[in-house]
């Protein structure tokens, strides 16, 4: 295994080795994640001030920071314990008082005797109606005021770590910098005028004005282009090691494809044609398929992910495709089986409720091949169920599972294509970000019959006029969902539990129109509930967001989301994907509480405005952040210390195309450049992808 370049040694040094940081010190740094020299030249300024010199504090609009030379007057010590000690002095045209609480007095004597002129710098405040610097930032004798810069750099602090101490430490780091040869392409570098590494560090730490704190400045772009280039070739490194494991050839003969094709009302979108024309492709290549489809809701991913299996069954091989939850592995199997009737197949369920002889032989069917198509839940990657000839794994709502999970079901076979899908649209440079390994395929067309559903913002203070709404629909033969956040009243929490709203529009509507279906339920309990609203018995289904994904009753064309304003962006477009999908125009509640914030306000009307996923997933990025986005936990997301996805998704984009030429061109980074990112992917603690190079 490859070790990390001497030329790095200093900066991946402890904190201790720095003259004005102890052991103990170092151990303070460790809240804001800094450990090495490395981590303290990448933790930049998050704002400046201003210390240039002015000749008087009058014309200021206090409280305000000034830097001014003045006399020192007249010392007045505290008269009584726990009073603060003045210092009276005079800039060119003012008096104002120097303030310290807890000085000690032989001390200030002494720095600031009176008579002597220094210069001070801090922040000046009126105090009833008199102009106070309370314990300066600096004083200094004025042979050494030529050390105060004109702007001093402001860094995000923690418990133990002042102001002082960390811009000392960093300081001090800056003097350990190694001279690295240059990773960017020449031609990107000149093109925006980016300044070498050691020059942007330097010149990001001495920002002199609050343009060079944004992320567009030349020195701040650069290091995170540094940070994004890095993290693409990890991925690009990793896509390429993928790559060399051989995958299997599945060719289709078309056959059972052209049967579907003739059995749809519908002609599939140019985007659902281009999707499965890019999965055929890499299924007939040599190499194993990983590819994601991310489609807006409604997009149609569900027949796209047929004509992949039913390449697969072509080829005399096995597909599976395994869902999030059992109702929406039912869901998938309901709406697939006519169409794979077409083609004359048969559909394979396996669920965890399988028992006894009913699982065993739907075990053995699978086992011996004549299950063909097998849908299901986690269960079909467990032990005990063996495929015939598995050729194709497709993972619904990918972001719900695991790598381990996801593992596992590719495992099933030899050399298994994968295809992972999602219903979330996801921005660009996070698509980038998390699946910049995989090839990725975007349904961004809606099929032809689907309606724009009409969304509204409605007051929880007109619930009655709601309820009333739905009576008149229910009575026409319409059929809506009832959305609400919690399962059961919370003392800390006003919102309405799910149950609370049952028995309440029970008694409205009438108990035989009303179904109630939440995560806490038994599963028979919940499918149950499903199930009488699917074929209309229940004509209002009160929900927790277990109906957010897959659920399809075409007949339902009314969404109610109460308290709206609690729920993501991504979350309240999902939820009312769920409607629009019959003959019926179809409608959008959002029910919310007065008065809404102001960034409440914006997402609820951005969500009224279009029915654009991703759009819609662009502004919830930008209003949320991108960890908080894909939910940090189990996100996948790396943490940048200085790259910013919501401002600089454009860099991500172009550190993609560039990773992978950098390789295409030299895959083993033998060449000048490429020892130069070598170089870079330690730097950025990347050593997963020098792995992957498995050479030295």
């Amino acid at each position: 295994m490859a070790s990390r370049p001497e030329i790095l040694f200093p900066l991946f040094a402890g904190l201790e080795t720095l003259d004005s940081v102890g052991p103990k010190t170092a151990k303070n740094f460790s809240a804001l994640q800094i450990a090495t020299l490395r981590d303290l030249v990448f933790h930049l300024p998050v704002n400046l001030i201003d210390r240039s010199r002015r000749d008087s504090i009058r014309g200021l609009e206090f409280p305000a920071i000034a830097t001014v030379e003045v006399t020192i007057g007249m010392h007045q010590p505290p008269r009584a314990h726990g009073r603060p000690y003045r210092v009276l002095v005079r800039d060119s045209l003012v008096e104002f008082q120097l303030v310290f609480f807890r000085a000690r007095s032989d001390y200030l004597q002494k720095s600031l005797p009176t008579g002597a002129r220094r210069l001070v710098s801090g922040r000046i405040e009126l105090f009833d109606g008199i102009a106070q610097m309370a314990h300066p930032d600096h004083v200094l004798p004025l042979t050494a005021a030529a050390d105060l810069p004109g702007t001093e750099a402001i860094y995000g602090l923690c418990a133990g770590v002042s102001q002082k101490l960390m811009t000392k430490a960093i300081a001090s780091a800056m003097k350990q910098l190694p001279v690295l040869a240059e990773w960017i392409d020449p031609d990107l570098k000149s093109r925006e005028s980016w300044p070498d590494w050691n020059v942007a560090i330097a010149q990001a730490h001495a920002p002199a004005s609050l343009a060079d704190l944004a992320s567009s400045a030349p020195a701040r772009a650069r290091l995170a282009y540094d940070e994004l280039l890095a993290h693409q070739m990890m991925l690009a490194l990793a896509r390429a090691s993928a790559r060399r494991h051989p995958g299997r050839v599945t060719r289709g003969t078309g056959l059972l494809q052209a049967r579907v094709l003739n059995a749809l009302d519908y002609q599939p979108t140019g985007a659902q044609s281009r999707a499965i024309a890019e999965i055929t492709a890499d299924m007939a290549s040599p190499r194993r398929m990983n590819r994601l489809l991310q489609g807006d809701v409604g997009a149609g991913k569900t027949l796209v992910a047929l004509m992949a299996m039913l390449v697969a069954v072509e080829a005399g091989g096995q597909a599976v495709m395994m869902a999030p939850t059992e109702i929406l592995a039912r869901q998938h199997h309901e709406s697939l089986t006519p169409l794979a009737h077409a083609a004359g197949l048969e559909i394979a369920l396996l669920t965890g409720r399988d028992k006894g002889a009913e699982r065993a032989a739907k075990r053995a069917n699978v086992a011996e091949g004549g299950s063909q198509i097998v849908l299901g839940t986690h269960a079909v990657f467990q032990k005990g169920i063996e495929f015939h000839d598995l050729r194709l794994a497709i993972i619904d709502e990918q972001h719900r599972f695991g790598v381990a999970q996801r593992a596992a079901l590719a495992e099933k076979g030899a050399n298994v294509d994968m295809l992972v899908m999602t219903a979330t649209p996801i921005p660009r440079s996070l698509a980038l970000t998390r699946f910049g390994d995989m090839d990725v395929s975007v349904l961004d067309e809606k099929p032809p019959g689907r309606k724009p559903v009409q969304t509204a913002l409605v007051s929880t203070a007109r619930l009655d006029e709601v309820v009333e709404h739905l009576r008149r629909a229910i009575d026409a033969g319409q059929q809506a969902y009832w959305v609400c956040p919690l399962v059961e009243e919370s003392e800390v929490s006003s919102l309405t539990a799910a149950q609370a709203r049952f028995e309440h529009l029970r008694a409205s509507l009438g108990e035989d129109r009303v179904g109630l279906v939440h995560g806490q339920q038994h599963p028979t309990e919940k499918d149950m509930a499903m199930g009488r609203f699917m074929v209309g018995e229940t004509k209002l289904l009160v929900a927790t967001t277990v109906i957010e994904v897959g659920v399809n009753v075409p007949n339902a064309s009314i969404m109610v989301i109460e308290r709206a304003e609690q729920f993501g962006l991504a979350q309240l477009h999902q939820l009312r994907g769920r409607v629009g999908r019959g003959a019926a125009a179809s409608t959008c509640l959002l029910l919310y509480e007065a008065p809404l914030g102001e960034t409440a306000a914006r997402r609820l009307k951005l969500l009224r405005d279009t029915e654009d996923g991703f759009r819609i997933a662009e502004e919830d990025m930008a209003i949320r952040g991108a960890g908080d986005l894909l939910g940090t936990a189990q996100s996948g997301l790396p943490r940048f210390r200085v790259a910013d996805l919501e401002r600089q998704s454009g860099l991500m984009a172009i550190a993609q195309s560039d990773a992978r030429k950098l390789l295409n061109d030299d895959p083993e980074l033998t060449g000048l450049r490429g020892q130069a990112a070598r170089v870079l992917l330690w730097l950025m603690e990347q050593d997963k992808a020098i792995r992957y190079l498995s050479i030295g």
